[in-house]
């Protein structure tokens, strides 16, 4: 409809009511999460064993968890195979770009808050029927019509609408860059247990050589003292046996390793087939892992970032439905030349303009406004709940580590005592077994219970290192909410 004519002080208040408009819906304030004063777990000191393994808590002093986690670890071969995480992985680049989208997104909302503007000319030969209505004798039915015009149309934010969009799409952008900060956690922390794991088969396998090469040892021992007469052939077969068993067990640890050297491969996006890791035991010393105070699980998880994110454009989409409430108010304009002839196109006779606007709002819907509003609450509900129990379980997860930690201290200690008992066992049998004091089987036993317990102090050394990195992703490794982007 047109407007024309209207009062300087009624343009000044629509013109007020355009530019400032108002926002409505509830504004997001972030939910309570529950926390705790402390993390139960690392009320109990470590054992005295590891001095420099563990865990602590973090004091004004020391320096916490860095973006380059696995340094703490002071492996330079874990570093380089880190550091070709983020420029190979092919998981990480897909949740890059769908990063990318979020954020394209936004500008896709923004764009709404301008006019869009329409140019460009036509031309059309027309022929008029003779016999319609209202036709004058003699004039031409046959002519030109020749247009250059351009158009406006704008409908003004006046209820939010649209800043409740941006600001659930900016939430939404910064959820996505939270889930790629823990997409990118993930796989590191995966990369660094596969390496770790890796490392202690290769504990295993040393361990393995060593024995190969003693009981062979043994076994040219027995033989010796089979052929002068004093061991029997029962004891030259007994070593036999416990020299093959110990060397099919030496290459069934190329199993796992295989498939663990596999997995890195693909984590650090090489073909399998072209990749390769030297052998090298787990000899590192188990570094300190910051624990810090419970209250900063909801700033250095990114998880825990990405639902809270969410109940913000969560909380938006309430204000987008409670907008469609409101009257939806569109202006345009339209402006040109129009012309018969191309020469007196563009001149001021051929001029035309038309200005207008309307306002309408929905009466009746049956009820479908209202239940999207309700869904739009529901959805924040929910995402709510998601945010707190995300938190519930970051706190169970560091908990649990903590206590894996803890416990496989201890158990470390217990085992290098059972391994000195073995070692002690071993020796005496053999003196005894060179004696003739007793038979080859007492030697057997001896060396059965040494591997074994020095095969369980080695997978424990490995699972604390696999606990140490589960401990780290689970305090979000050096991550921080003040990385998230403001797009």
């Amino acid at each position: 409809m047109m407007l024309p004519h209207i009062h300087s002080g009624s343009l000044l208040f629509v013109a007020t009511l355009l530019v400032s408009g108002c926002t409505v819906g509830p504004n997001y304030h972030k939910p309570d999460a529950p926390t705790a004063p402390a993390f139960k777990e690392s009320a109990v000191v470590p054992p005295p064993n590891l001095p420099d393994g563990g865990w602590k808590q973090v004091s004004p002093n020391d320096s916490v968890l860095r973006a380059n986690w696995w340094q703490i670890y002071q492996d330079p071969q874990l570093d380089k195979l880190e550091q070709q995480v983020a420029v190979s992985n092919q998981t990480l680049k897909a949740s890059y770009a769908q990063y990318m989208q979020a954020r394209a997104a936004i500008q896709v909302v923004r764009a709404q808050y301008f006019p869009t503007v329409q140019a460009g000319p036509s031309a059309s030969r027309d022929r008029q029927s003779q016999n319609r209505p209202l036709h004058v004798t003699g004039s031409k039915t046959t002519y030109n019509d020749l247009f250059l015009q351009g158009q406006v149309s704008w409908e003004p934010d006046l209820w939010g609408n649209i800043r409740r969009q941006v600001e659930a799409q900016r939430a939404t952008a910064q959820a996505t860059a939270a889930d790629l900060a823990n997409v990118d956690l993930s796989l590191r922390s995966e990369l660094a247990l596969d390496y770790f794991e890796l490392r202690g088969l290769d504990t295993q396998q040393r361990l393995l050589d060593n024995t190969v090469q003693q009981y062979e040892q043994y076994l040219g021992l027995t033989k010796t003292r089979f052929a002068g007469g004093v061991a029997t052939e029962s004891d030259v077969a007994l070593a036999q046996t416990q020299l093959d068993q110990t060397r099919a067990q030496a290459i069934d640890v190329g199993v796992a390793r295989a498939q663990f050297e596999h997995a890195i491969a693909t984590l650090t996006g090489v073909p399998a087939s072209s990749f390769s890791l030297p052998p090298a035991p787990l000899d590192l010393t188990l570094p300190q892992v910051p624990v810090g105070v419970p209250s900063q699980l909801l700033e250095r998880r990114p998880d825990v970032a990405a639902a809270e994110r969410r109940a913000n454009a969560a909380n938006a989409q309430i204000g987008v439905a409670i907008a469609a409430y409101y009257p939806t108010i569109n202006i345009g304009g339209t402006g040109g030349f129009e012309s018969k002839n191309a020469g007196t196109l563009i001149q001021g006779p051929s001029s035309l303009w038309s200005l207008g606007g309307s306002a309408v709002e929905l009466l009746f819907d049956a009820g479908r406004r209202h239940a999207l509003t309700n869904e739009a609450r529901d959805v924040y509900e929910q995402n709510t709940a998601n945010y707190r129990q995300t938190v519930l379980q970051a706190f169970q997860e560091v908990e649990d580590n903590l206590s894996g930690l803890r416990i496989l201290n201890s158990e470390s200690v217990a085992q290098q005592r059972a391994v000195a008992s073995a070692r002690r066992s071993l020796g005496i049998s053999t003196t005894r077994y060179k004696g003739g004091v007793t038979t080859y089987l007492e030697v057997i036993t001896a060396q059965t219970t040494q591997l074994s317990n020095e095969r369980t102090a080695a997978d424990i050394t490995t699972r604390e290192f696999v606990s140490s990195v589960q401990l780290v992703k689970a305090l979000g490794g050096g991550w921080d909410t003040t990385r998230l982007p403001t797009p």
